[in-house]
């Protein structure tokens, strides 16, 4: 589980995100990072217990993405970044495909999983198979569980027309106008620090494990 103090530091973090603060801070910083470090350990474990592409060994410092915000070409200056961010694939973070994330913040904690935002080639593949498999794909996301902890795919990025090759009046026409195929759902603060997060959290993730199927074959 999530330690009380990991999420009350970067609670803290967030109302003083500056270098002096959190160098005087350095050592709670390193505590929760342990503690996010364990609970991914035990993430990991849990997510290869139903996707056999994910390696149970799995470290989880290659999982867990670095607090340092890259600010050269950013407007915002703020130094860290308020969040844990856990990417979970056969590579950890560094993926090409789709993945696993949990998030871990204050109030905003959520788990999800899919291809986010794929590059041209990966996004060219994954509509055809749509358009040679909707059906499949429908019935996926019709599935009870899946309906039941993500409800629908995230609409973050839709085309406003009609993607290139694709009739307006396609039945998957939905499906196909998406440049992101991720589903997500909110996690509660008291869910993510009580015993047993884990477990909870790693039975959500597997209602999505059929999407990542269906975006692995999309894209082999």
């Amino acid at each position: 589980m999530i330690d009380a103090s990991t999420l009350n530091f970067l609670r803290d973090l967030s109302g003083h995100n500056e270098r002096d603060w959190f160098n005087s801070h350095k050592k709670t910083y390193e505590a929760a990072r342990e503690n996010i470090l364990e609970f991914t350990s035990k993430l990991i474990s849990g997510i290869a217990s139903f996707d056999n592409t994910v390696p149970a060994d799995l470290s989880p410092r290659d999982c867990v993405m670095r607090i340092y915000r890259d600010i050269r070409f950013s407007n915002d200056k703020t130094p860290f970044k308020t969040n844990f961010g856990i990417a979970i694939s056969s590579n950890g973070k560094n993926f090409k495909g789709p993945g696993y994330y949990v998030n871990i913040q204050p109030s905003r904690c959520f788990i999800a999983g899919g291809s986010w935002f794929p590059e041209a080639d990966e996004l060219k593949a994954i509509r055809q198979e749509i358009d040679y498999n909707g059906s499949e794909l429908r019935a996926i996301l019709a599935e009870p569980g899946f309906q039941k902890v993500f409800g629908e795919l995230d609409r973050e990025a839709v085309l406003k027309t009609t993607p290139k090759g694709y009739a307006a009046d396609h039945e998957d026409i939905g499906l196909l106008k998406l440049k992101s195929f991720t589903a997500s759902a909110e996690i509660a603060d008291n869910a993510i620090t009580k015993s047993g997060a884990v477990s909870t959290i790693s039975s959500r993730l597997e209602k999505i494990y059929p999407l990542m199927v269906f975006l692995r074959n999309a894209i082999s």
